[in-house]
């Protein structure tokens, strides 16, 4: 039976995320006939749209009271009530759907991810509902998710890969795949910051619109620009033994001033410190992993604030190590100046995310 032409004009306009003209489309129809089950899925489907769980369960519930029978009406109702967390009713309203037409691949899949908030709570079932899925549907990317994550639910980890890479080959821009698989190989051991900020580039170029993948770039690029500081350390460091900063009493301590040379020699190695460790491994991450340095930068006030340490304890390092001192407490002064700042924070300020 062909959809009254109001329902085909609210598909459209919900397919728009107009969702307010589609309801008003639907209740001029729903007013001419109360009774067309397909306006009122269709209404649910809105209701589900615009994220009014409530309101769509009440359209379901007319809709089965119309149609029992009807299975596009049982898989919208599953869909409703699972929305509003009812998981008992939902799994009843999946397995009679199952019932009404055992060769539709998406009540499996359903049932498959939430098989352990159901009454009997067996995971197990959940794996073989997904594999049940797979078999009906065995091009449809939305049943190997269900899979993979009915088999994560039950620890099935290897079948929960093999789902994975099925998943990926079917289709390579695949969401769920993509982001799943970019996590494992950038948290695998050994994988450096650097190296992980590649990885969640390269992701995006095929996910542009994740922000779990947005975020997880942001997470590691703002390890790298901690790692700066450590740097920034090493040179307050190498500043502070050109001049013997605190001598101790019984040894042999140097003169100052410094002689220029040692001050020339204490500048190449802190050049050097920055070189391989910070612009030589800035200059080989990819085109986006650089973008999002500089984004990461104005975005992020923490990220700001480790790039000022940085900065201020390189220059404390420049200023101590570059003056021609003839005295140690104005050198020991900048030294403590640049350390503190630093180590006031670089132990706590792991997870800062803003």
């Amino acid at each position: 039976m062909t959809d009254h032409p109001l329902v085909v004009r609210a598909e459209a306009l919900v397919d728009l995320g107009r969702y307010e003209d589609a309801k008003g489309t639907l209740a001029t129809r729903l007013q001419e006939d109360p009774e067309d089950v397909r306006a009122l899925l269709e209404l649910a489907r809105c209701h589900l749209a615009a994220g009014e769980g409530d309101r769509a369960v009440e359209a379901t519930d007319r809709a089965v009271a119309l149609a029992p029978e009807d299975y596009a009406t049982l898989e919208m109702r599953a869909r409703a009530l699972r929305k509003v967390g009812r998981m008992a009713e939902t799994g009843a309203a999946l397995r009679e759907a199952i019932r009404l037409d055992p060769h539709r691949w998406r009540p499996y899949a359903a049932l498959a991810e939430i098989q352990p908030w159901l009454p009997d709570g067996d995971r197990q079932q959940g794996v073989r509902f997904g594999q049940e899925a797979v078999r009906l549907a065995p091009e449809e990317p939305s049943a190997y998710e269900s899979l993979y994550k009915a088999a994560m639910l039950a620890a099935e980890h290897d079948l929960a890969r093999r789902t994975l890479e099925a998943l990926r080959r079917l289709d390579p821009t695949n969401a769920l795949a993509v982001v799943l698989q970019t996590d494992d190989a950038a948290k695998s051991p050994g994988v450096k910051a650097a190296e992980a900020a590649d990885l969640y580039a390269d992701a995006l170029t095929t996910v542009p619109n994740s922000p779990w993948l947005k975020g997880a770039l942001d997470d590691v690029t703002y390890r790298l620009l901690r790692g700066t500081r450590w740097i920034a350390l090493f040179c307050l460091l190498a500043a502070g033994v050109l001049i013997d900063i605190f001598p101790q009493e019984g040894k042999a301590v140097r003169e100052l001033p410094a002689p220029l040379g040692n001050r020339l020699w204490v500048l190449v190695v802190m050049c050097a410190f920055w070189g391989f460790g910070a612009w030589r491994r800035y200059r080989k991450l990819r085109a986006g992993a650089r973008m999002n340095v500089r984004s990461l930068v104005r975005r992020r006030r923490w990220a700001r604030i480790v790039l000022a340490q940085a900065s201020w304890a390189v220059l404390c390092a420049l200023l101590i190590s570059q003056v021609p001192w003839t005295e140690r407490t104005a050198p020991q002064v900048l030294f403590w100046a640049g350390l503190v700042p630093t180590l006031a924070t670089i132990w706590f300020d792991k997870k800062k995310r803003n």
